[in-house]
């Protein structure tokens, strides 16, 4: 995700001309069924020693416009389950891949959802108002997703707010988004925010949590973890370029107790 925050280009709101995908009555049932085999390769592989990604049986990628015409069935076919898709940054930029993997990911049978990069330099209400604005209510998708990262090398703002503030503005965003679907969101984060910003005091929510060099459980003090990116480098048949990889924190079982709970 950290990729997608630095490609900022003027303009790209221009993509949100026009409605999101009409809501939809009933979810593919194939959401909570796992995706028949994971064929998953890495271009950087690491050692993550006894606890490994590959013990979680339910896997899945998160994707932006830097992975151009995803072909959304091969990569069911070959172990992705669920996608974050990136929709929204700040409050003027929309990704212009998402409404094209947002209805292919469905139609392949995907489960999917949204996610929004935050922006330092702007109210979370507005920010808010934009990720509503851009994506639909659809029965079956996933939780919006909330990333969180400081932004050093962004070339219009690399403030660094306090963890007090930063936690308010995130409970804004949060609160806004759950009122308007219906579903409490899930925070994506990185090991230097979380503990800058003891992110942990935000609320009781799922953490997607990234740890590519290590299990999560060693960089984040044990904070219990529902999804877990374990790599930036992934090579995934049907999607062009390196893609981020994650798996789910449960058995095959779990997950589909945790859609359940947590989908529309």
């Amino acid at each position: 995700m950290i990729r997608a925050a630095l490609a900022l280009s003027i303009g790209l709101a221009l993509a949100a001309c026009g409605g999101g995908p009409a809501p939809t009555a009933q979810a593919p049932a194939s959401y909570g069924q796992p995706a028949p085999r994971l064929n998953f390769a890495d271009s950087a592989p690491h050692d993550f020693g006894f606890r490994t990604p590959r013990d979680h049986p339910v896997h899945g990628i998160d994707a932006s416009r830097h992975q151009p015409e995803i072909d959304w069935h091969t990569a069911r076919a070959n172990g992705v389950t669920f996608a974050w898709l990136k929709a929204t940054e700040g409050g003027d930029i929309i990704d212009p891949a998402f409404r094209d993997n947002w209805r292919a990911a469905r139609r392949a049978g995907v489960a999917h959802g949204a996610y929004h990069f935050f922006y330092h330099c702007r109210p979370a209400s507005e920010q808010a108002r934009w990720f509503i604005r851009h994506v639909p209510r659809e029965a079956g998708s996933l939780p919006p997703v909330l990333d969180l990262e400081w932004t050093p090398f962004s070339p219009t703002c690399t403030l660094r707010r306090s963890g007090a503030v930063i936690r308010s503005e995130a409970r804004i965003f949060l609160q806004a988004l759950e009122s308007h679907y219906g579903q409490r969101p899930v925070i994506y984060t990185s090991v230097d925010f979380y503990r800058d910003t003891q992110l942990w005091r935000v609320g009781n929510y799922d953490f997607w949590l990234r740890s590519v060099a290590a299990h999560p459980d060693e960089l984040y003090g044990g904070r219990p973890w529902t999804f877990w990116q374990y790599s930036s480098t992934g090579a995934v048949p049907g999607v062009p370029g390196e893609v981020d990889l994650n798996t789910f924190n449960g058995s095959t079982t779990q997950w589909s107790a945790w859609l359940a709970a947590n989908t529309r």
